[in-house]
């Protein structure tokens, strides 16, 4: 609750967290402001009455909560007597809190106001801080945990950023580790009053204001019986003061168990703060590679390598980025060769299970990006169902990525407005259906060079069997192969669907690799009379390292001056 006082500088909002279960919030009003204010009602466990005439512009959601009988509508405007009428029997009717939507300009808001006022009722007035005696604040919610902002009526906008930046510090899953410790608090509790170790059962939590006491940290001797009879108690305190958050959020039941052996009711281990070492549980990262120069890693990515217990590859992930990885750490390549794909995707599965469960950490680094034809979504859904929800983190996809070393522009004004992503290999191997011509579309193949001559015939003639009508790709249509992009060995095939197979031939293969299709190909390098040209290297990253690392002759002077 805030005090409408607090507006003008002179005190500070009480803040304070409303139990509003079965409560009766009257909303004046039927626009957005109202549904909003509604949805929050019901969140809270209260009971909304929204007070509008039937106009019809009702918002979409109250009609909804209307009529699935969650929040009940009044049809007409509001009267004095709806305060001391609709709420409660156990209050004699008057309702609990008042939100009025209208704004403080309508006449009817500082009216309302005044009522509330005399009669003590919580009101909030949209858009009027001096009509309100209390706002709701910018929350975030995770299980038990709450957290609000309020700028105090003077910058909305600024709390719901300052929210997210409060919430985005937070580790993940903290709510549910405050679940487990309040549950192993009423644990200990229970366990102890049952011994005759504590004068009276546990009745409810402590105020989330109090802190802790003077004594906290105070020194538990053998003659303090009374002190070390709550020692286990003393102990969670520690562990909830002391441990990082990081630490707290990941804490599972069998930790807890593991370290409250040393915690007897009775006896106590000369490590006080609870620091036996349970077992590491196993974590997993599904990380993407890039495109092939390690320049292009994220920086997660790349922690990630460096961090990890063991590496599970695939074997398109370039030589510059596994010579990152550790000596120590252990590194497996996958032996995908055609024929064996599936197995070796099991085999990988059931390698970093068995990592998993020893406690291992385990980095699953594929080329690319993992969810854009990597399996990552498949290896995910695995690794969830054994326990062990993968972190997956994205990489630099050639698909996009490549067309820019090779200086194509993927969308082009005029030109291309369009990108469309597409696999020439489906399962089992089978040939995806092609896309139909699309004059402003880019079109990247992955997947596609080693059965390029079928995807080509495919896209150039008219469908024979049956299947879905689809217009042919001209055969004049510009295209490229690139492979390696972004590597010192990159190479770009420059040609047109009509002679990009024969080019591809008489040049051979250099994987990976992916073939763009599309009138952009040619934008930055109009065509000639060649039937394909070849462009060899790429030398950008690497200079642009050496430029940033090598000092100027001016630098050079400064630091010796």
């Amino acid at each position: 609750m805030k005090d409408a006082s607090c507006d003008n500088g002179s005190s500070v909002p009480l803040l304070t967290a409303v139990h509003a279960d079965s409560q009766v919030h009257l909303i004046i009003g039927s626009n957005p402001l109202a549904a909003a204010r509604c949805s929050k009602s019901l969140e809270a466990g209260a009971k909304p009455i929204i007070i509008a005439p039937d106009t019809g512009d009702l918002h979409f959601s109250l009609a909804e909560n209307v009529e699935n009988g969650s929040a009940q509508w009044i049809r007409r405007e509001f009267q004095d007597a709806d305060l001391t009428s609709l709420g409660r029997e156990e209050v004699d009717h008057v309702v609990d809190t008042v939100f009025v939507t209208l704004g403080g300009a309508h006449p009817l808001s500082p009216h309302v106001s005044k009522l509330c006022r005399r009669l003590r009722i919580p009101v909030n007035v949209s858009d009027a801080p001096e009509l309100c005696t209390f706002s709701l604040l910018s929350t975030y919610s995770d299980g038990p945990l709450h957290i609000g902002i309020t700028t105090s009526g003077r910058g909305c906008k600024l709390a719901s950023r300052l929210r997210r930046e409060i919430s985005s510090t937070l580790p993940s899953n903290l709510g549910a580790a405050i679940d487990r410790l309040g549950a192993v608090r009423r644990r200990l509790w229970s366990e102890d009053y049952a011994a005759g170790l504590c004068a009276a059962p546990l009745e409810g939590d402590e105020d989330d204001s109090t802190g802790q006491s003077h004594t906290f940290n105070k020194l538990v001797t053998e003659d303090d019986i009374s002190a070390a009879k709550t020692r286990r108690m003393r102990w969670l305190s520690q562990i909830c003061e002391y441990w990082p958050l990081r630490k707290l959020a990941a804490i599972t039941d069998a930790d807890i168990d593991t370290i409250l052996q040393a915690y007897t009711s009775g006896k106590n281990r000369s490590d006080t703060n609870g620091t036996e070492h349970p077992p590491r549980k196993g974590k997993i990262v599904l990380a993407g590679s890039g495109p092939g120069h390690p320049d292009m890693l994220t920086r997660a990515t790349y922690n990630a390598i460096q961090s990890a217990d063991i590496i599970l590859a695939d074997k398109l992930v370039p030589e510059p980025v596994l010579e990152l990885i550790p000596r120590r750490t252990e590194v497996h390549i996958a032996r995908k060769f055609p024929g064996n794909a599936d197995k070796a995707q099991e085999e990988f599965l059931q390698m970093g299970l068995e990592s998993l469960r020893r406690g291992r950490h385990v980095l699953r680094l594929k080329q690319g990006d993992p969810y854009l034809y990597g399996r990552g979504g498949e290896e995910f859904e695995f690794f969830r169902n054994e326990g062990y929800t993968p972190i997956v983190l994205p990489g630099i996809t050639s698909a996009l990525s490549a067309s820019l070393f090779a200086e194509i522009p993927a969308t082009h004004r005029g030109v291309s407005d369009q990108v469309l992503i597409c696999t020439g290999t489906g399962r089992k191997g089978a040939a995806p259906e092609p896309p139909t011509y699309v004059p402003t579309q880019t079109v990247v193949f992955l997947m596609a060079l080693h059965r390029l001559s079928a995807l080509v015939e495919s896209l150039t003639t008219e469908p024979q069997d049956g299947s879905r009508p689809r217009t042919p790709w001209p055969k004049d249509t510009p295209c490229a192969i690139i492979e390696r992009a972004s590597c010192t060995d990159q190479r770009v095939i420059r040609s047109t669907l009509e002679n990009v197979c024969a080019a591809f031939e008489a040049e051979g293969s250099r994987p990976p690799g992916l073939l763009v299709v599309g009138a952009s190909c040619h934008i930055l390098h109009p065509r000639k009379d060649q039937k394909w040209t070849v462009e060899e290297g790429f030398r950008g990253l690497d200079e642009l390292r050496d430029e940033i690392s090598t000092p100027t002759l001016s630098e050079s002077t400064q630091k010796h001056d």
